[in-house]
């Protein structure tokens, strides 16, 4: 199929799910972490009390997510993606008035569970369901937002601090979500799949079986990808949640580190389309085995560089498992278990991925209290990376001979 014509018949649907990842950084840790200095002084707290404040919030809203996520198996993405933004927003408008720790946790339980959550949850699910043969395409497309909101909302949060405040500049990014979620609502006045419960619009996973969420835990594929699904999330989110500490660790300022974030966005973005590529012309078998291995060579580079353009280099390598991250999991859960239950099998795998950002923060920042910085800790994770590679690929290995054909054209429905 045209590329260029599959975007073009489909871009309402696949404009719909940029916008959703979009809207999704307003959750995610780059976005939280633009405002760490400002949250620590204005509570008094250390690196380990902030990361176990945002620990708390994300693990609450990893919980919830196993629940909340089976929504995308019972409503329309035309209802639900609205509904998700507009209580992003709500958390967002909170954030300028936090004025106590509790309602600090609740708040980042808020943005956690709408942003991080479900805003990218609805939108991969959406993608994974609608499209077949085009489904690494439709989710690399999709995840366009994704980069565009690494590229700019840093520069562009840490400039409006310096003019606005912090609390204020969350206003902003209230405003944004307000806009944002009746545009959602517009471009899918017409769903892509009307009948989404109809089983005429599924396709089975291993041994033309469809499963169900009780069944892909059972499943011992399940458990021997966890390992490699829990790192990226995990160390990637302390990454970013530590970027003023691994400025001052570096001896560069914030600013200098936060305009080396560009690398990183070009280098998932390319990495992203060429995972979306290969995804529909290979499968996600082979890749889900070793899509982490870039990750662990760009941490290395980092954890040994001086200068910044050491720094620069690390990030690329480390973005390379960004990019893929964003189309692969959900290619891979949709392809190995079926699309029927999709929404809650996506809603239990987003879950691990939530709770490994939240213990990753969490654990750096309490190791960091301890006198080891996270550049140091970066040699580990990238040990923990290899061996997780090693274990995901034994599992995938025997998988992928169960695998059912898979339709070679996806219909376009204008």
């Amino acid at each position: 199929m045209d590329t260029l014509r599959f975007i073009r018949s489909n871009a309402h649907w696949l404009s719909a799910g940029l916008l959703l990842t979009f809207a999704s950084s307003f959750g995610q840790t780059f976005f939280l972490s633009i405002f760490a200095g400002e949250i620590r002084a204005e509570f008094g707290l250390t690196h380990a009390a902030w990361g176990g404040i945002y620990m708390l919030g994300t693990l609450c809203s990893a919980a919830v997510m196993v629940w909340a996520g089976v929504l995308t198996d019972l409503l329309r993405v035309r209802v639900l993606g609205p509904a998700v933004l507009i209580i992003l927003a709500l958390a967002c408008a909170s954030m300028a008035l936090v004025s106590s720790v509790p309602m600090l946790v609740a708040l980042i339980f808020m943005l956690r569970l709408m942003g991080q959550g479900m805003s990218s949850h609805v939108a991969s699910t959406a993608m994974a369901r609608w499209f077949v043969a085009a489904r690494g395409r439709a989710l690399a497309v999709a995840s366009f937002g994704f980069s565009i909101g690494e590229a700019l909302l840093p520069i562009l949060f840490v400039a409006l601090m310096g003019l606005i405040g912090w609390r204020s500049s969350w206003l902003i990014a209230c405003g944004a979500l307000v806009v944002l979620a009746p545009l959602v609502f517009l471009l899918l006045k017409q769903e892509r799949t009307p009948q989404s419960s109809s089983s005429d619009d599924h396709v089975s996973g291993m041994g033309g079986h469809h499963w169900t969420r009780v069944e892909v835990l059972r499943s011992p594929l399940f458990w021997m990808v966890v390992p490699v699904l829990i790192g990226p999330p995990a160390f990637g989110t302390a990454f970013f949640f530590l970027q003023v500490h691994l400025a001052d660790v570096k001896g560069w300022t914030h600013l200098e580190l936060v305009q080396l974030f560009p690398v990183y966005t070009g280098m998932s973005i390319c990495a992203m389309i060429a995972s979306g590529f290969a995804i529909d012309r290979f499968g996600t078998g082979r890749m889900m085995s070793v899509y982490t291995l870039p990750l662990a060579v760009g941490f290395l580079i980092f954890s040994q560089s001086t200068s910044l353009v050491g720094g620069a280099l690390g990030i690329a390598f480390f973005a390379m498992t960004s990019g893929m991250q964003a189309t692969l999991p959900a290619a891979f859960w949709a392809e190995f278990f079926g699309t029927r239950y999709l929404g809650s099998i996506k809603a239990m795998a987003t879950a691990i991925m939530v709770f490994g950002s939240a213990i990753g923060p969490g654990l750096t920042g309490l190791i960091i209290d301890f006198g080891i910085d996270y550049t140091r800790q970066m040699v580990w994770v990238a040990l923990y990376m290899i061996a997780a590679t090693a274990f995901a690929m034994t599992g995938l290995k025997k998988a992928r001979s169960l695998l059912p054909r898979t339709p070679e054209v996806d219909v376009i429905r204008t």
